[in-house]
């Protein structure tokens, strides 16, 4: 899902400007849990896309392009509905990332383990203490400022995705055409979903997969006519991501039996089946290196870019000085130690789930839920705009005047709404403990996380705004 959105010259084409989409949003970490779904995975990523990836990727587009100025989210919500609700945007992009750092670390264990002893990857303590080492590893990288963060960043892209996303994708289709046995069911029964509730739960986390489609939408003015070239470059997007994931998911899930999938190893799982059964057992440690270098470089990416953006909205009077300090390399110190403060006390789900792969789940559930108020509530802003600023400049304006942006908005509300909802319902697919326990962790974190900015405003005194 999260990547480094590289510096790119102006008048890029729509070729490059979708594969900087795919390097910010496609991700070999969610194809586990979605390789659950089986071969319904692929009715359910292209209702995503439908539903969700094109609205929000639209509507960010007018957004960054009518305020291109530093603050992304904050800056959008704030021009809608004032500075205290552009707060809770940037404050939940920040906080559904550091929800998402455990999960994205357990994924980055679950593959080293494949280096030493597979069945570390099913150990809590092991996964804890290899969680926090890399975290906070990165951490440290990114106390360098940007320049360290990028060179691992463009690492991240290549190694994490591209090169084992590809390999799999390929062992795969060579799989089906030597006609070796299949854990799925290819036929229509199997593409249309079962529609319970506790089934259709997993739609969160495939809206999950198209998540991060904002940070890019800062490029929609480098195409050289924005009104056609972007949309152009979110189809192409579109279809490369869905591409990637779907195929990536069905090579997993023909060789891995849906009831054996490990959320946080289920692609390495993948590899050593097919490694082993082509006789290429001696590459699954290059493979895991491959794929840990990979996640470690988006996770570098991630620790400082939304970070980067709380700041910002902290400089104008929203936290305390002592969030303020950057340190020579302009790196946000204080707020990256307090992130990885929160982040490290996250870990501890782990110990309170029954599995390493239902504390994965219930982690990105939370992720998800935080990252779906956040958009709902850009779409709910940048509707407001087009009644409140009609008149502002828009180099990029979502097609069919206001009845299409209330179309577009309206199939992103409601979808997010839905996910959010349906995902406080435990799933059938896998072991998540105490039920109770479960959805109240997510309906408490949800809360938690929305309100939390309102009560540090509470608090709010006119020292905290930075001097210029």
């Amino acid at each position: 899902m999260k990547a480094k959105i590289p510096k790119i010259p102006k008048a890029i084409s729509v070729f490059t400007l979708a594969m900087i989409n795919v390097a910010a949003v496609s991700s070999v970490k969610n194809w586990p849990f979605t390789a659950e779904l089986g071969f319904s995975s692929m009715f359910y990523f292209i209702l995503a896309a439908l539903v969700f990836f094109f609205p929000v990727s639209l509507v960010s587009a007018e957004l960054a392009t009518g305020w291109p100025k530093r603050g992304g989210v904050y800056l959008w919500v704030k021009e809608a509905f004032g500075p205290k609700w552009g707060f809770l945007a940037v404050w939940l992009q920040w906080i559904e990332n550091i929800v998402w750092y455990p999960t994205v670390l357990s994924f980055a264990a679950g593959t080293v383990a494949y280096l030493v002893n597979p069945n570390l990857a099913n150990s809590t303590i092991y996964t804890i203490v290899m969680v926090l080492l890399i975290f906070w590893g990165a951490t440290i990288a990114n106390f360098f400022g940007m320049k360290t963060s990028g060179w691992f960043s463009d690492m991240g892209a290549i190694c994490g995705t591209l090169i084992p996303g590809t390999i799999i994708i390929l062992l795969g289709g060579y799989w089906l055409i030597e006609g070796a046995p299949l854990q799925i069911d290819f036929s229509m029964d199997a593409f249309l979903p079962d529609f319970s509730l506790s089934s259709m739960v997993l739609f969160t986390g495939v809206l999950l997969t198209f998540a991060g489609i904002e940070m890019s939408a800062v490029h929609a003015l480098d195409v050289r006519n924005p009104q056609k070239d972007y949309p152009k470059a979110i189809l192409l997007s579109a279809i490369l991501i869905l591409s990637l994931s779907i195929l990536g998911v069905l090579a997993i899930a023909i060789v891995v039996p849906q009831k054996d999938i490990s959320l946080t190893a289920g692609t390495m799982q993948a590899f050593t089946i097919f490694l082993s059964k082509y006789n290429l057992k001696a590459l699954i440690p290059f493979v895991a290196i491959l794929m840990a270098a990979g996640l470690f470089g988006s996770v570098c990416t991630w620790i400082i870019g939304p970070t980067k953006g709380l700041l910002a909205a902290g400089q104008e009077g929203n936290l305390p000085p002592v969030f303020h300090k950057t340190n020579r390399h302009q790196a946000p110190v204080a707020l990256m130690i307090a992130q990885g403060i929160i982040a490290s006390a996250l870990c501890l789900m782990f110990f309170l789930m029954p599995t390493i792969s239902s504390g994965f789940w219930i982690l990105t559930v939370l992720v998800a839920q935080l990252y779906l108020v956040m958009y709902v509530l850009v779409l709910i802003a940048a509707l407001r705009l087009r009644y409140s600023q009609p008149k502002h400049k828009r180099p990029y304006k979502v097609p069919g005047g206001n009845v299409g942006m209330w179309v577009v908005c309206g199939l992103g509300i409601l979808s997010g709404v839905f996910a959010l909802l349906i995902g406080y319902i435990p799933p059938d697919q896998f072991e998540i403990g105490n039920k109770t326990f479960y959805t109240g962790f997510l309906i408490c974190g949800t809360v938690l996380g929305c309100i939390a900015p309102f009560i540090i405003l509470l608090f709010k005194k006119p020292d905290w705004k930075a001097k210029d």
